[in-house]
């Protein structure tokens, strides 16, 4: 999930099936929300849980639909795809949440002034982090 012009989170889940998807977005995104997805049978139930949805319809060869499109999020699965390949060439299933949150920090902090290593060491010192380990 991303906010445009905002920040991400990517989540491994069991299955792509609403009952698995659904209670993640009820849980992160505040009702009344604009969503815009592709036509994905799971996204299906946003309208009826109070979500505005708007749907571009990418079977169609549509892309983009007015304001609705899924090029950021679709970026971002560009970027973490062609990352793993590119230093690490796989994953586990095992260590996929890791990977993605690597590669959703490295999204989040894109704007930073600070080189992205000093801001790792600083959220490495936090006490959030030294309590986790």
């Amino acid at each position: 999930m991303v906010e445009r012009g905002g920040n991400l989170v990517a989540e491994t889940v069991e299955n792509v099936q609403s009952k698995t998807i659904m209670p993640i977005v009820k849980e992160s995104i505040e009702k009344g929300t604009q969503i815009y997805t592709d036509e994905f049978n799971a996204y299906n139930s946003l309208r009826s849980m109070g979500y505005q949805h708007g749907v571009v319809p990418h079977k169609e060869k549509i892309f983009v639909w007015g304001k609705a499109h899924t090029n950021t999020i679709e970026g971002f699965w560009s970027l973490s795809k062609n990352g793993i390949r590119g230093t690490y060439h796989a994953v586990s299933d095992k260590y996929l949440q890791h990977y993605l949150d690597e590669f959703s920090f490295r999204y989040n902090h894109r704007n930073d002034v600070t080189p992205m290593f000093l801001s790792f060491l600083s959220l490495a010192a936090s006490p959030l982090m030294v309590q986790a380990e």
